[in-house]
C-alpha cells in the first residue's frame, strides 16, 4: 500500500494534470466522430455514398498513421506543450474547414487533413503520463484521460443531435454549423495549454521541493526499457520500432480502434435507421458511453491493484466481440442499444491495461516512438473498420456483415494478448 507521502503527491498530481487533458481528448474525439451526425444531411448534400462516407470517414486514420511517429518524436523534442498546443489549434481550425467541403474528394481531403493535424496528439498525452505518474498507478491515470471519448459520445451526441435539428442560418445548413461550433473550443484550448500544462516534473513549481524530489528520484527509479542506459538515443528509437512487443501490441490495439471508430462513425446512422429524430438518436448514442466511462475506470482499478494486465485485455475484447455479433444479429432497436452497451464496456475497458502494458517497458525516445507506434498501426482499425462497414452496406444493404467483421478483428486482439503472455514476453 502507498504512503501517506506518496498518495498525497500522486492526488495532488492527479487533480492538477488528469481533468485537463480529458478535457483536451474530450474536444479530440468529438471533433473526430461528429461526422456521424453531420453524414445525417451532409452525405445527401455532397453526394456521398456508404461506401465513400466510410472511406472517407476512415481516411482521418491514414493520415495519423503516416505522421503519427514523426509528430511525437517532435514533441519528445520540444516539450508537451508546444507542441499540443500546435496540435489543437491546427487541428480546429481543419475541422472548421470541413464545414465547406463540396463533394466527396474535399470530404476525402479533409478528413486526411484532420488526421494529418492531430497526429501525435493521443501518444503524446499518454508518454505525457508516464512522465508523472509512477508505475502502479499508469492504467487508472490511463483510464481516466482515455474516459473521454465515451464522456465525449454521451456528451457530444445529444449536442450533435440537437445542431442537426437547426434550420438552415446565414447561408449554411446544420450540418456546417454543427463541424464549426464544435471546432472553435479546439483553437482556444491550444492557447490554454501553452499557459497551463508543464512539461516535466522537476518544472512544476506548483509541488513543493521535497514532493518533485520525491517524484523525480521514484521514476527514474522505475525507468527501464529495451535501449537500457541508452534510452535516448537514435538507435534506441529504431530497436524499440523493431521490439516483437510493440508490433504485437500495435496489431491488438488495432482491434480495439476498429471497434471503437466503428462506434463513433457509424452508431448514430445504425440507431438512425429505426426512425428515431436526430435528437433522440443523440441521447440513445450517449446511454452506452455513460456505462463505459463506470466499467472502464472500475476494470483499470482492479488492473492497478492485482497489477494484472493480459487477463484485463483479453476478457473486454471477448465482450466487445460478443456485442458485435449480437448488435449484427439484433432485429429490434432495443437489441442494438443493449448490444452498443456491451460493446462499448468491453472496448473501453481493455485500452487502460493495454497502454499500462506499453509503459513497463518503454523510455525516453523509445517510449516516444514505441506509443506513437503502437498508436499509428492500431488506428489503422479506425481505417479499416468503418470503411469495410460501410463498402459491406452499399453491397449488401446491411450492417450486420461489417459489424461481424469488426467483431472478429476484437477477437484476434484477445488471441494476440494470450500468445504474447504465453510466450512469457515482459509486460
Amino acid at each position: 500500500m502507498p504512503d501517506e507521502f506518496e498518495a498525497r503527491v500522486v492526488r495532488k498530481i492527479s487533480w492538477r494534470i488528469l481533468p485537463f487533458v480529458m478535457l483536451l481528448y474530450f474536444v479530440s474525439f468529438l471533433d473526430r466522430v461528429n461526422v456521424g451526425f453531420a453524414a445525417f444531411t451532409m452525405n445527401k448534400a455532397i453526394g456521398l455514398s456508404p461506401a465513400a462516407y466510410g472511406l472517407g470517414g476512415g481516411l482521418f486514420f491514414i493520415g495519423y498513421f503516416l505522421f503519427e511517429v514523426p509528430s511525437n518524436l517532435i514533441l519528445y523534442r520540444v516539450g508537451v506543450r508546444v507542441w499540443i498546443a500546435r496540435v489543437m489549434v491546427t487541428w480546429g481550425i481543419v475541422s472548421a474547414c470541413s464545414a465547406f467541403v463540396i463533394g466527396p474528394h474535399s470530404f476525402y481531403a479533409l478528413r486526411f487533413l484532420l488526421g494529418v493535424a492531430e497526429a501525435g496528439f493521443f501518444p503524446g498525452i499518454i508518454l505525457y503520463l508516464s512522465v508523472w505518474f509512477p508505475a502502479r498507478y499508469r492504467a487508472i491515470a490511463a483510464a481516466a484521460f482515455m474516459a473521454a471519448a465515451p464522456i465525449s459520445t454521451a456528451i457530444g451526441s445529444p449536442i450533435s443531435g440537437a445542431l442537426m435539428e437547426l434550420p438552415r442560418f446565414a447561408g449554411l445548413s446544420n450540418w456546417q454549423w454543427l463541424y464549426l461550433i464544435e471546432a472553435a473550443p479546439a483553437v482556444v484550448l491550444g492557447f490554454v495549454v501553452l499557459k497551463f500544462l508543464t512539461d516535466e516534473p522537476r518544472d512544476a513549481t506548483w509541488l513543493t521541493a521535497e514532493e518533485r524530489e520525491w517524484l523525480v528520484e521514484k521514476l527514474r527509479a522505475e525507468r527501464s526499457g529495451p535501449a537500457g542506459a541508452d534510452g535516448h538515443s537514435l538507435s534506441s528509437v529504431w530497436r524499440t520500432l523493431y521490439d516483437i512487443r510493440v508490433i504485437t501490441l500495435s496489431l491488438i490495439y488495432l482491434g480495439t480502434s476498429a471497434g471503437l471508430y466503428t462506434l463513433g462513425l457509424w452508431a448514430p446512422l445504425i440507431l438512425r435507421q429505426y426512425q428515431f429524430s436526430s435528437l433522440e438518436t443523440g441521447w440513445i448514442n450517449a446511454v452506452p458511453s455513460v456505462a463505459a466511462v463506470a466499467g472502464m475506470t472500475l476494470w483499470a482499478r482492479h488492473s492497478d491493484q492485482t497489477l494484472e494486465r493480459t487477463w484485463h485485455v483479453v476478457i473486454p475484447c471477448v465482450a466487445a466481440c460478443l456485442g458485435f455479433v449480437w448488435a449484427g444479429s439484433a432485429h429490434t432497436a432495443w437489441g442494438v442499444i443493449f448490444a452498443l452497451v456491451v460493446v462499448n464496456i468491453g472496448i473501453s475497458a481493455a485500452k487502460a491495461p493495454l497502454w499500462a502494458m506499453a509503459s513497463t517497458f518503454l523510455s525516453g525516445a523509445g517510449a516516444a516512438a514505441g506509443i506513437a507506434m503502437i498508436n499509428s498501426i492500431g488506428n489503422l482499425g479506425g481505417f479499416i473498420g468503418p470503411y469495410m462497414i460501410g463498402w459491406i452496406k452499399g453491397r449488401t444493404g446491411s450492417y450486420t456483415g461489417g459489424l461481424y467483421l469488426v467483431g472478429g478483428t476484437l477477437a484476434v486482439s484477445a488471441v494476440l494478448t494470450l500468445v504474447l503472455s504465453r510466450r512469457r514476453v515482459e509486460l
